[in-house]
């Protein structure tokens, strides 16, 4: 197992804005041997994270122990790059480490970067720089003999990578035959493969997606990775090339307890999550119609007692079987797909 350092880059980010190195630490198959991070410099893991890999907490990429690889465990809205990153990354680089990096502003277009990896025979990935062979749907996605299942949210950052994670995990140990597709920086890392849908070209969301799903074809269940919210300003596009693109046989819609207003754009309220379902299936009745059957909602803000009265209450205003599948088991989402 190779080993690698998550940084969170901006610095004071971890836990919470730290969405790619959270993933990593939950289902990443390398060893993580520290995550950086300023704020929390001197904790553990473990302080702020359970049921994930543990790793110190150090300040800077100096203190960190040799490794292989330097991850951007995050990615704020606009995908740039702070400058106060920068010594971070060189300095993993003039160790000989490769740089992972989800951001929209690529590591490998800076010229101090480049010369640092090629002096030091180091790579740099860009992971959300997308194939050059992509093209439009050809609408085939809803002619395969898998089961498609999509993850959508009421919003970004409500869990659609987690539960789909859980849900394909959840699957294999049970004896099924499920293939992950990952749309997102964090999915593709965890995976190895796989195309950043918002980085795609408009025009070829929905045949990058299909092109994934056709080279996974041969699974009984195909679990998507869904990105954004229909009902996001800024996200919407790529939540519904993703839809079209799947043709899903089911979804299940992603929320978070007590949210109640947009993600970085806090003057929009959530829309009431019934109304959601019906937005998600309205959208994707022209092209292959599909139900939510499920949901997952995100409780770790609630103790247990308080969790399973939410997941009530959720159930009964989206008219499905839900639970939070990192809390308690995800074995009651597999029971609703494979009834499918």
């Amino acid at each position: 197992m190779s080993e690698y350092a998550t940084s969170n880059s901006a610095h004071e980010a971890f836990p919470g804005r730290a969405k790619t190195a959270q993933g990593l630490l939950r289902y990443g198959e390398h060893d993580i041997v520290a995550v950086i991070d300023r704020a929390t410099a001197g904790d553990q893991v473990s302080d702020h994270l359970s049921d994930v890999q543990e790793a110190p907490i150090v300040s800077n990429i100096g203190d960190t122990p040799e490794i292989d690889a330097l991850v951007i465990g995050i990615a704020p809205i606009g995908g740039g790059f702070e400058e106060t990153w920068r010594s971070d990354v060189t300095g993993a680089l003039s160790r000989g480490c490769d740089v992972w990096a989800g951001l929209h502003h690529f590591l490998a277009t800076d010229t101090e970067f480049a010369r640092l990896a090629s002096e030091n025979d180091c790579q740099i990935w860009d992971v959300r720089r997308s194939p050059d062979d992509l093209s439009v749907s050809d609408g085939v996605a809803r002619d395969l003999d898998a089961t498609v299942v999509l993850t959508v949210g009421t919003d970004c950052s409500v869990g659609k990578m987690t539960t789909t994670m859980e849900l394909v995990q959840a699957a294999r140990d049970r004896g099924l035959d499920a293939g992950f597709v990952p749309t997102g920086q964090t999915g593709v890392m965890v995976d190895g493969s796989g195309i950043v849908i918002d980085r795609v070209v408009s025009d070829f969301t929905a045949g990058a997606v299909e092109q994934m799903l056709l080279e996974r074809k041969n699974h009984d269940y195909l679990f998507v990775e869904g990105q954004g919210s229909i009902s996001h300003p800024a996200y919407s596009a790529v939540t519904c090339g993703i839809l079209h693109g799947s043709m899903p046989d089911a979804m299940i819609l992603c929320h978070e307890v007590d949210k109640e207003v947009v993600h970085g754009y806090e003057s929009f309220p959530l829309r009431p999550v019934s109304e959601t379902v019906d937005l998600y299936e309205s959208l994707a009745r022209p092209v292959n119609p599909c139900p939510v059957v499920a949901g997952a909602l995100n409780t770790s803000s609630t103790d247990t007692e308080d969790a399973r009265e939410h997941i009530a209450t959720y159930e009964d205003a989206i008219g499905v079987p839900a639970t939070d599948p990192v809390r308690f088991d995800p074995d009651e989402l597999v029971d609703v797909i494979e009834n499918q």
